[in-house]
């Protein structure tokens, strides 16, 4: 594949959990690509999808689940077939992620100071201790960690939930990849320190100019930080588009569902809930996955999978109906 200047690109991804209970179909042909610079939503309810998606990306997904099927191209380098050495040397210092909670992927034995050292020491043996502790109490500070040089010796137990969401940006950032993946980010943290957090993803965006993929269910927050958005449903893309077009013009139902259930200050308008709830994927339904919860839904829309088509320019949509909306 040349590189165009897309620094990735997911096609027909599919990666299942291989349960007791059955398959669960957690990511089933999921599609989508983004440019270099650019940040991306990656927007759905809990077991859309989103996070499984990205581990996969990053060839990180947990036991039971295997990647089954697809193709990733990373800076038009396909990199599903690559060993897992050369995937120890891309993440960290090409791909790297903010994960959800800092509280399970923190380790509470070490220091902060003796975790991400590790992490340089291991992709630079040219450095030496004390370069790297340099490097890492710079960065700390560079995220808004107060004294620095003595708080690097604590522990993740002695920081605060926003802090410690911060010592896990910087970890992210300490080899300065080109792609960051932020796993719902501000999941947990009261609102001010949700506002600093998102200043902060800002701040780096601009200084660093890395692609970032932003994994959310916060609507709000897509419309501050993304550029485009790709909407996942039940374990397939439903929607994808520029994230002004996604706000003024949806054309899938789901996408329209969720706009629908956030507040406004512009508009008085009552919230609308979305009915039902995510499918079992296990035993997802036929057809279109969203037609149990949709009022749009007919005959054809339980029968027949809609096609990811693109009907507009940079706009794509998986929805036998989407002319209707």
């Amino acid at each position: 594949m040349e590189n165009d200047g897309t620094i990735l690109k997911v096609k027909d991804l599919q990666t299942y959990f291989f349960t007791e209970a059955g398959v669960v179909r957690a990511v089933d042909g999921v599609s989508f690509e983004m440019k270099k610079g650019e940040t991306m939503g990656l927007v759905g309810e809990t077991g859309s999808g989103k996070t499984v998606a990205t581990y996969s990306v990053m060839r990180i997904v947990p036991r039971p689940g295997k990647i089954v099927g697809g193709l990733v191209y990373f800076d038009g380098d396909e990199i599903l077939r690559k060993s897992e050495d050369e995937m120890r040397r891309l993440r960290g210092r090409a791909m790297a992620m903010i994960f959800q909670d800092p509280n399970s992927s923190l380790n509470p034995v070490f220091s902060i100071e003796e975790q991400l050292t590790d992490i340089i020491l291991t992709h630079d043996g040219g450095t030496t201790k004390e370069k790297a502790k340099d490097t890492v109490v710079k960065l700390l500070g560079k995220v808004g960690m107060p004294e620095p040089e003595t708080r690097v010796r604590w522990y993740p137990h002695q920081f605060s939930g926003g802090m410690r969401q911060r010592i896990a940006i910087a970890r992210a950032l300490l080899l300065s990849p080109s792609l960051l993946f932020a796993d719902e980010p501000t999941t947990n943290l009261d609102v001010t320190i949700q506002a600093q957090v998102l200043e902060l993803l800002k701040s780096i965006r601009s200084e660093t100019g890395a692609s970032m993929v932003l994994i959310t269910h916060d609507m709000g927050l897509v419309a501050d930080l993304t550029n485009r958005v790709t909407v996942l449903y039940a374990g397939r893309v439903a929607e994808s588009a520029d994230t002004l077009t996604i706000f003024r013009k949806p054309l899938h139902p789901y996408t329209l569902a969720l706009l629908k259930a956030v507040p406004r200050v512009d508009e008085k308008v009552q919230l609308e809930a979305i009915p039902g709830n995510v499918p079992n994927l296990i035993y997802p339904p036929g057809g279109c996955r969203f037609h149990p919860r949709c009022k749009y839904a007919t005959d054809i829309c339980k029968e027949k999978v809609p096609p990811l088509e693109e009907v507009h320019p940079g706009h794509s949509t998986a929805c036998h109906h989407w002319s209707e909306l």
